[in-house]
Formats: C-alpha cells, structure tokens, sequence
C-alpha cells in the first residue's frame, strides 16, 4: 500500500511545482503587449536611420550623448544622425528605468563579451548585469 501512494504522492507534487510555473493567459498577454511596445518604441528610435557597419567593438572615437535601453538592446546616441546599437545577452534592461550601466573593458573601448554592471543610483547596489553583443552603426540615409 505504502508504494502505491509514495508514486501518487510524488507526481501530485510534482504537477503542483509545474503549474506554479506557467504564466497565465493574462501574464502571457502583458509580456507580449510590453515586448511589441518595446519593440516599436526601439523602431521609432532608429526611424531614418540605416543600419551601415557591424564591429566587435565600438569606435574609439564613440562618444554618446545618451545610452537608452529598450528591453535587451542598448542604444548609444552620439548625435541625431548617428547611433550605435548592441543587443546585450539580457539582464541591464534596468537602464530602462534610469539604473546606471558600469562597463569595465581590458580593450579599452567596448567589446562583444565584455560584461556590464547595471547599479542603481541612489542606494550604489547591482541590479543587473549583461554580457555585451556586437556594435551595429546605424546612420541617416
């Protein structure tokens, strides 16, 4: 008797740990809603610009004006005609709501790999951190 209910008991357990896990239709439809805005807000931030170049790293010269983010993918303003994007591995989409990225780099410049540190501002404790992806030059056509 007691074999038959330790198997029972065991995937009762069990579904109940994977029923915690699934989203709900409503969750589900949040993430998407905020994915399609994040992705049409990082749309109207490139609108007339095309993409030109894609580099390991950024140019030594890059100096930006503003970093946003949108979702994974950082956005290096330099000027109204230039910009510079990287899709992170995830993890610093709190420079979304005003966190401050902290890079670290042996190059001297930013490279693909190198990782960064999102921090918040007032309380100086990580939020979040990413590894980052390549440089893609986009420029007004």
């Amino acid at each position: 008797m007691r074999n038959r209910i330790f198997p029972l008991a065991s995937l009762a357990a069990a579904a109940i740990a994977l029923s915690s896990c699934a989203m709900t239709p409503a969750e589900t439809a949040r993430a998407d809603a905020a994915k399609a805005k994040t992705q049409a807000d990082l749309d109207a931030a490139l609108a007339g610009l095309t993409a030109t170049d894609t580099s390991d790293c950024a140019p030594p010269s890059m100096q930006p004006s503003s970093l946003k983010a949108y979702g994974s993918t950082l956005v290096y303003t330099v000027n109204r005609k230039l910009k510079y994007v990287n899709r992170t591995t995830g993890g610093c989409e709190a420079v979304e709501n005003g966190d401050i990225l902290v890079t670290k780099s042996v190059s001297g410049r930013l490279c693909r790999g190198d990782i960064a540190r999102t921090v918040m501002p007032t309380a100086r404790m990580p939020s979040g951190s990413c590894a980052l992806g390549d440089f893609v030059t986009y420029r007004a056509r």
